[in-house]
């Protein structure tokens, strides 16, 4: 018969399993800082990647805030050589000492591990995120008056940068995986800062203990999550549904139905506006609440509006949202190159010698004699793509002057995978 020890770890590995969505995949990431959540995440797949005859491959990035961080991460390369697994460690230099630390290395270590993964060929990283790591980041989005979406907290798996993150662990709490690494007879390292009360998380994961008399624990506020997931869930398939219902796309502007838009409940019409601003902007991050909220009830008294470097209007009974001239006004590439992150031109022919895609604007529209034919709306011309040699327009196919060109959205006609809702 098995220790219990042993049989405790068996579970772990087995929910592990679990939370990576029932199999590995071919190749995997795992960020390891050296701490005991990613050293205990790191010797789980180890294992369970060996008999599964996955590839895996361990990264650590170096934020150069601590003189201990070069140490951590070479205990970790370490650790890792010892496994006979690949390991990369990633620096970041980037801290200007402007705006939140913490934010700013948490977007810089997200990009660089991404970039690594595409350098690897690996589609998904796994992250040592815990069900204690749960509960802080509900309890700091409660604090920030989160909506559904900010208590839903982290998701077991996420798309970001072109990667799949995975978070197996978030079942596990943190002190559990210590005494799986004490069994193991492995080490980890501390870092300070994780006791430093002034970071936010810190102060939230103080406050906890004092929470606890109330019923507001670790499990409750994971359970939380989990209620908060299901129901935005419902709410995205609703979304998904209106959309069909109810939005176009057209010239790379969506266009929706007014009146079934003002129809859809007021979180449906929030989802919807947020969905089609991702779309034309391509953010990674979608606008606050409040400022979304405000471009809706403007357009509900027929009021046009800027958000996100998007434009907004209601024309003939439709809501048109498409790019903000303003925005791409400055924005030049070659012509074989993408614009504005979505636009590709497409010549017929060969592509003349310094040929450029730019925005339309005021000066080329005027140029295309045909475009009020077209029936769209002469603020959302004046942004789209236009194929310029120097001062001269030689082709703007949105505004009906093709002259043998044509433009593509890279990202194709698919609009509701986009940014992240906002909380």
């Amino acid at each position: 018969m098995a220790a219990p020890a042993a049989l405790a770890d068996t579970a772990l590995a087995d929910r592990l399993v679990a939370g990576l969505g029932g199999t590995l995949p071919p190749r995997l990431g795992v960020a390891v800082s050296g701490g005991g959540d990613s050293m205990a995440l790191l010797s789980l797949l180890h294992g369970l990647c060996a008999a599964a005859g996955t590839q895996l491959e361990a990264v650590t990035v170096d934020h150069g805030l601590r003189p201990e961080a070069a140490t951590e991460a070479a205990f970790v390369a370490h650790h890792a050589g010892a496994l006979g697994l690949p390991h990369e460690t990633l620096q970041w230099r980037g801290w200007d000492g402007q705006g939140n630390l913490q934010n700013a290395a948490r977007e810089a270590r997200y990009r660089l591990m991404a970039d690594w993964a595409a350098r690897r060929d690996l589609p998904c990283i796994a992250l040592g995120h815990t069900a204690d790591d749960q509960a802080e980041t509900v309890l700091m989005r409660l604090a920030r008056r989160s909506g559904v979406d900010g208590l839903s907290a982290m998701a077991p798996q996420s798309r970001r940068h072109g990667v799949t993150w995975l978070r197996p662990l978030l079942f596990a709490r943190r002190e559990s995986l210590r005494d799986y690494l004490r069994r193991a007879g492995l080490e980890w390292v501390d870092d300070p800062s994780n006791d430093d009360p002034r970071y936010a998380r810190i102060q939230t994961r103080q406050s906890l203990a004092a929470l606890d008399p109330l019923g507001i624990d670790v499990e409750t506020l994971a359970e939380v999550a989990s209620n908060m997931a299901t129901a935005r869930d419902a709410l995205e398939r609703q979304t998904e549904r209106a959309a069909g219902d109810i939005l176009r796309m057209e010239g790379g502007a969506l266009v929706m139905r007014s009146e079934a838009f003002f129809a859809e409940p007021e979180e449906i019409r929030r989802r919807l506006m947020i969905r089609a601003l991702g779309k034309i902007s391509g953010s990674a991050y979608s606008p606050r609440r409040g400022p979304v909220a405000a471009l809706i009830a403007g357009l509900a008294e027929g009021q046009a509006a800027t958000l996100d470097g998007c434009q907004a209007l209601v024309r003939r009974g439709e809501i048109w949202l498409f790019r903000e001239y303003n925005a791409v006004r400055d924005l030049r590439v070659p012509v074989n190159h993408l614009w504005d992150k979505r636009w590709r031109a497409v010549p017929s022919g060969g592509a003349p010698e310094g040929a450029e895609l730019r925005a339309l604007g005021p000066e080329g529209l005027a140029q295309c004699p045909n475009w009020r034919s077209l029936g769209r709306p002469r603020a959302m011309l004046l942004s789209t793509p236009a194929i310029w040699q120097g001062a001269q327009l030689l082709a703007a196919p949105l505004a009906g002057l093709d002259e043998k060109w044509h433009v593509l959205l890279e990202s194709g006609a698919e609009w509701i995978n986009t940014a992240p809702l906002s909380h």
